[in-house]
């Protein structure tokens, strides 16, 4: 059991724009003796003022709301409550949407397919002062880390979309030839950009005709 310094119950709040999927995580939660959901957000800006009202000991972020996006929102939020931790739970099975969301400060990155067996650590591990990853996803970003290959600290994924955005595709032709969400491809683009510190489509595509991106097309 791990409680707060004065013995209470942790103090959880969730922000996913379902309902559905925040009652099975209240339900989820809510069967730990020592934990306790004070509050529920279905966006960035509720969750913002979820955690200033409540001084929860743990946020649950889902990374795909309406509004603002989560992921660039996490050092906002941790800003707000420094002693708070982050957990993601999300479906987001790309190592580098993990490896954004660990460098932004969040404690635990869980994918919802596993929530019911893994959050309930996750929980327990970031207010134990650790931090949390999903084990299949852990090991992708290992072997991705050790043997990149791609160009500007790039992932895979990153490196095919910025192909993608050479050739003259939209964010949704990209999304609909790789099978993902153009929020999805939106993010990518964001972290190509501040990875490779490239602001238009045209320093993109100097980029990646510069790096040999274009040779397989």
């Amino acid at each position: 059991m791990v409680e707060t310094q004065d013995g209470t119950a942790l103090r959880i709040a969730i922000a996913d724009d379902h309902a559905v999927v925040r009652a099975g995580l209240h339900l989820l939660l809510d069967d730990e003796a020592d934990f306790e959901v004070v509050a529920e957000a279905d966006d960035v800006d509720t969750a913002k003022r979820a955690v200033r009202g409540h001084r929860p000991d743990v946020l649950v972020l889902d990374l795909n709301m309406p509004g603002d996006p989560s992921l660039p929102a996490i050092p906002d939020i941790v800003a707000l409550a420094p002693e708070m931790s982050i957990v993601v739970l999300t479906m987001q099975d790309e190592p580098a949407f993990a490896r954004e969301a660990l460098a932004y400060g969040a404690r635990g990155y869980v994918l919802k397919h596993a929530a019911g067996t893994e959050l309930v650590e996750a929980i327990r591990t970031a207010v134990s002062g650790g931090t949390y990853l999903n084990p299949a996803l852990g090991a992708r970003l290992a072997a991705e880390s050790s043997d990149n290959g791609q160009p500007g600290g790039l992932s895979a994924r990153e490196a095919e979309v910025l192909k993608l955005i050479a050739l003259g595709h939209t964010n949704v032709e990209i999304a609909g030839k790789l099978y993902l969400s153009v929020r999805t491809i939106e993010t990518h683009r964001a972290h190509i950009q501040n990875k490779l510190r490239l602001s238009s489509r045209a320093e993109l595509v100097r980029y990646a005709l510069d790096h040999d991106l274009l040779a397989s097309s």
